[in-house]
């Protein structure tokens, strides 16, 4: 049988109910959808996820691409109790750097948060200031409140995880001005006018506006990358891959080792520092 819309709300629901971000249920609803709408009425048989992924290979996506929606379709199929059905990711080596095109510095950040206040975006530069400071995901941003700034400290809860984010002293003198300016006595401190929390997409929109005035890539502009800066720099800082997985709210250090990739240029330059070439 094919994959009905009624089946797809109630993957989206147990996704809500495992406690995953908005976000990822946003990208698993999506990449599931996606696959139920190629299949269209056809049969979901053992081979249908295998030449789902063979579509997507032809079609040009890249591997990583692929891979992650593979990992919702999988999912998916695990709910539908057809995990007969299920495929195998494609085999990647894992790369030794990033590309330097998506790589955020601390320069580019201080030329974003100075566009920001260029144009009167106080709002938008506390934000950035706030996730790139503690290396909170965009999804953690509703536990920086009144409460948490006073004391120093958010605590997160995410994933059936709770965790302590500690907010320095500075910051948090920033985000209680905001919070007196706007008359927010208490609960979130980033909120729109009327008074709703701010979207991921919202978020993300505001900050790729930023890019013309800042002189930076826009490639290199979104949320996500100010939590991959904080962690370069902390790391840099301390050299504790575990302190910072724990930071992070990582359950495998694997995970934080992605974090920590030096871009392809740095690569190259270690490389020819090696002097193996005579």
């Amino acid at each position: 049988m094919p994959i009905l819309q009624r089946e797809l709300s109630a993957f989206a629901q147990h996704l809500e109910i495992e406690d995953r971000s908005p976000g990822t249920v946003g990208k698993y609803l999506h990449d599931a959808s996606a696959f139920a709408a190629w299949l269209g009425s056809r049969e979901l048989d053992q081979g249908a996820a295998v030449r789902w992924r063979d579509h997507l290979v032809q079609k040009g996506c890249a591997a990583a691409t692929v891979n992650s929606m593979l990992s919702a379709l999988n999912r998916l199929l695990k709910f539908l109790g057809r995990e007969d059905c299920k495929v195998k990711f494609l085999r990647v080596q894992r790369r030794a750097f990033r590309e330097q095109s998506r790589e955020l510095t601390q320069s580019e950040y201080r030329k974003l948060l100075d566009a920001a206040a260029a144009e009167g975006r106080e709002r938008l530069g506390l934000l950035m200031e706030t996730i790139c400071a503690t290396g909170i995901r965009v999804s953690e941003v509703r536990y920086i409140t009144v409460e948490a700034a006073r004391l120093g400290r958010a605590e997160v809860s995410l994933k059936g995880k709770v965790r302590t984010i500690l907010l320095p002293a500075k910051l948090c003198r920033k985000l209680e001005k905001y919070a007196r300016k706007n008359k927010t006595v208490s609960g979130e401190i980033f909120l729109t006018r009327n008074g709703h929390p701010l979207s991921r997409r919202q978020i993300w929109r505001e900050m790729k506006a930023l890019c013309a005035k800042a002189g930076v890539e826009p490639s290199k502009v979104f949320p996500h990358n100010l939590r991959h800066l904080f962690a370069t720099v902390f790391y840099k800082a301390c050299r504790d891959i575990v302190k910072l997985a724990d930071v992070l709210g990582h359950s495998s250090i694997n995970t934080t080792r992605i974090y920590l990739m030096t871009t392809g240029a740095e690569h190259a330059k270690q490389l020819e520092r090696l002097g193996l070439v005579t």
